[in-house]
């Protein structure tokens, strides 16, 4: 496993309790965009999603750095 790799999978390990939890939050995030009116997502919800894809897109911006 690579450096960037071991990094990655520390960063979600730290915030999900599992892969699988990680995966949930991200599917979650995916029917957002399709389907955000108000009311359909509470803001917790949408909070956890933003914070995934922030965390990956920084993750994946800083694997470009190595």
């Amino acid at each position: 496993m690579t450096q960037n790799n071991r990094i990655f999978s520390k960063l979600f390990e730290d915030a999900y309790a599992s892969p699988k939890e990680l995966a949930e939050v991200l599917q979650l995030g995916v029917e957002m965009l399709f389907y955000v009116e108000e009311g359909s997502f509470s803001r917790t919800e949408i909070q956890n999603v933003a914070r995934a894809l922030n965390g990956i897109r920084k993750e994946l911006g800083n694997c470009n750095r190595t």
